[in-house]
């Protein structure tokens, strides 16, 4: 005869299944900065996407099982152009297919022996910063509206404790990828003591390169479908001056740091050359770093026109 669970039991099994199956793969970051909404994670495969586009200004970025996600992704594009042929394509938002992700996903994970090992989250960009939308879907059917910025998958915890850290409003795309990165980095950084920490926790290195990331943003200044991806020159350029902006910003504060040091001891000793010789030392290192800052110029263009390829700068701007 056989074994009765009691349904407690049951769920709470399917839940540490699906919640085992997310953990093993690599982290998501979706998160706001001033021209719409950035999209990043780890992925070196070509082929296989986890951030795509579902319509006009709604994105779509998920962590789990490929086969599962994608099934989705497709119920969620054809649910999109139906609901705009049969209506208007302005009726398409994005907390409609929150809904319906929500619905699927409480129905498998209610009714099938096998909850599905995704988790999911869908963003639109509006017309100004305070209409930008994201939700996440668990994999139970459970939806959370997130305002700002999300981190899931993986050691989520991890990336989203460094990302509540670096994110601010009205941040560049620049600085966006940097907080981005940073917080993908994390779980790496942590690990102490073991040889497997410059690989990282989950195989994600300490620096990631342009070929190992998945980088999509929601643009806002397109009038019409705003999804676009970052790869190729553009993406390398971008990461070029998200690093050199993390990079000086961490000197300056650790210059900074010394120059108060510098000088308590200089009020401490009046009258002595060496307070003489540090002074002139700091000026010097001052001047060099004004110098340096000045090479920093405005926010890069966040890409080509509407009828360029992806990944291609932008010459002689």
């Amino acid at each position: 005869m056989p074994f009765y669970v009691s349904p407690e039991q049951a769920m709470r099994d399917k839940a540490d299944y699906a919640r085992r199956g997310i953990a093993r793969g690599r982290s998501c970051v979706t998160l706001q900065y001033a021209g719409g909404i950035l999209m990043v994670t780890p992925n070196a495969s070509s082929a296989l996407h986890k951030i795509s586009e579902l319509y006009d200004r709604i994105a779509f970025a998920a962590v789990g099982r490929f086969t599962e996600y994608e099934a989705l992704r497709k119920a969620g594009v054809t649910y999109a152009d139906l609901t705009g042929y049969q209506f208007d394509r302005t009726d398409v938002s994005v907390r409609s297919i929150a809904n319906y992700y929500a619905q699927n996903l409480d129905q498998i994970f209610t009714q099938s022996l096998k909850p599905y090992e995704v988790e999911i989250v869908v963003a639109e960009v509006g017309t100004q910063p305070d209409n930008d939308q994201i939700y996440r879907i668990t994999y139970d059917g459970s939806v959370s509206d997130e305002p700002g910025f999300v981190a899931f998958g993986g050691q989520a915890d991890q990336v989203a404790d460094v990302l509540k850290e670096r994110f601010s409003d009205g941040m560049s795309l620049t600085e966006a990828l940097s907080a981005a990165l940073a917080a993908l980095a994390a779980p790496s950084s942590g690990s102490s003591g073991s040889s497997s920490s410059a690989s990282g926790n989950n195989g994600q290195p300490a620096e990631l390169t342009a070929a190992e990331l998945e980088v999509a943003v929601l643009d806002r200044a397109r009038a019409h479908r705003t999804f676009r991806r970052l790869r190729g020159a553009r993406l390398e350029e971008l990461l070029a001056e998200s690093r050199e902006a993390s990079s000086s910003s961490g000197s300056e504060s650790g210059s900074g740091s010394s120059g108060s040091g510098s000088g308590s001891s200089k009020s401490g000793s009046s009258g002595s050359s060496g307070s003489g010789s540090s002074g002139s030392s700091g000026s010097g290192s001052s001047s060099r770093r004004s110098s340096g800052s000045g090479n920093s110029g405005g926010e890069p263009p966040t890409g080509p026109s509407a009828g360029g390829s992806d990944g291609i700068p932008k010459s002689g701007k």
